[in-house]
């Protein structure tokens, strides 16, 4: 008895305490440099409230009181939620009135404007009559200090994500408020998407409060984060049609190329090397069918991303410090994960893969700010180590996801 007494665990594991006290310094640091780097450069980070892209200005709105109560019954019914019958509908259900009602916190004209400002792609769908003349000459207005260059958001990404906002407004589904809200509705699938490829239902109370969800609505990175998830939990089930809908990833955002860790992760089989080479096949023969088809279209992936790097230097990235960023960008991600996120890194395939993500886009110098949306779809994989913690992990959460958006005006 006394033997186990001394060997039973007091309070939590000793190296989840290490992780979170550096979690909590890495963002004090990276608020405090940022602050006086503001104060004297203003123009150097180009984020009023470094390490995150916004201002502060703390403010409540129409969706404090929603945001509160949805927080307050996923606290008290989480386990239940986790055994539920019904739990992923539910959980999704949940996670869109969690993601509205903090995106309210702003308020409903802030909401419907976030997509539509001229640096944003609906600023370009009017513009788009001939699709494959877009396709065609899209490389070409890439680069910046043209009389007919792209706006920032659509330059700095491959053509896919704009043909998503063209088409919704083709099937009568244009403006702000369908584009935010299609952004939330497609985000939130990661909810379901991820219990279905780690088959742990226990992390969807920690995924529906996910601090996350405050850049996902509303932002395209938001909705590129449920694309990424299906296309994940696709590839345990069926490679082919996961590598269909990753190769579709590709020419959403150049750097979700670097998802192909999780995509690893989600085609591995132990002990059946032959079973995971074919798995491999089958996804390489759906994302490459894709870059086929973009191909005969008019735009070739690599020539885009040759050209984006260069863009990236025409603007605000070439003004931002890397020497800043290296590191605060993870800052950032600890509250996009927030303190559960941070208890429960582990070595888990999952979390592995998803960190291995983050740390070459952190590496790459094109990840200077704003990585609390950009890297939501590899971050949200990282609760995939949560499943083991306890009700007082997910106050945690909620209470680090309404603080950032009651504090930050964020720009997304």
């Amino acid at each position: 008895m006394v033997l186990r007494a001394l060997r039973a665990p007091v309070g939590p594991p000793r190296l989840g305490v290490v992780r979170l006290v550096i979690a909590g310094l890495l963002v004090a640091a990276a608020t405090i440099v940022g602050f006086v780097v503001n104060a004297n450069n203003p123009d150097l980070l180009y984020a009023a409230a470094a390490p995150l892209f916004g201002n502060w200005q703390p403010h409540v709105g129409p969706g404090t009181p929603a945001a509160v109560l949805i927080a307050f019954l996923v606290v008290a019914k989480g386990s239940e939620l986790a055994r539920h019958r019904f739990a992923l509908p539910i959980a999704y259900l949940t996670s869109v009135a969690w993601t509205f009602s903090l995106a309210m916190i702003d308020g409903w004209d802030r909401f419907v404007t976030r997509l539509t400002t001229e640096d944003e792609y609906l600023h370009e769908v009017p513009g788009v009559t001939d699709v494959p003349a877009m396709l065609n000459g899209f490389a070409a207005r890439i680069l910046d200090f043209q009389p007919d260059s792209w706006t920032t958001h659509v330059s700095g990404h491959p053509p896919g994500a704009l043909l998503t906002f063209v088409a919704l407004d083709r099937v009568g589904l244009g403006g702000g408020a369908a584009a935010s809200i299609f952004c939330i509705l497609v985000g939130s699938l990661a909810v379901v998407a991820i219990p279905l490829a780690t088959k742990i239902n226990a992390v969807l109370p920690f995924l529906v409060l996910f601090p996350g969800a405050v850049w996902v609505g509303a932002s395209a990175d938001g909705m590129f984060m449920g694309v990424a998830a299906v296309g994940i939990y696709l590839l345990t089930r069926w490679p082919l049609l996961g590598g269909i809908v990753l190769g579709w990833c590709l020419f959403l955002s150049y750097g979700l190329v670097l998802l192909a860790p999780l995509a690893l992760a989600a085609l591995w089989r132990q002990g059946e090397p032959g079973v995971t080479g074919r798995r491999i096949g089958w996804a390489l023969a759906g994302a490459l069918a894709v870059v086929g088809a973009f191909a005969i279209n008019g735009f070739w992936w690599l020539d885009g991303y040759e050209l984006v790097k260069l863009r990236y230097y025409q603007g605000i990235g070439d003004t931002r410090p890397y020497w800043y960023w290296a590191w605060a960008n993870l800052a950032a991600l600890a509250l996009v994960i927030g303190p559960a996120g941070v208890q429960g890194l582990r070595k888990d395939r999952w979390v592995v893969a998803a960190g291995i993500a983050i740390l070459a886009a952190d590496l790459s110098g094109l990840s200077k700010a704003e990585t609390e949306r950009i890297w939501l779809p590899f971050a949200v994989w990282l609760l995939a180590g949560t499943a083991k913690l306890d009700r007082r992990w997910l106050t945690a959460q909620a209470v680090t996801a309404l603080a950032v958006n009651h504090l930050v005006l964020t720009n997304w």
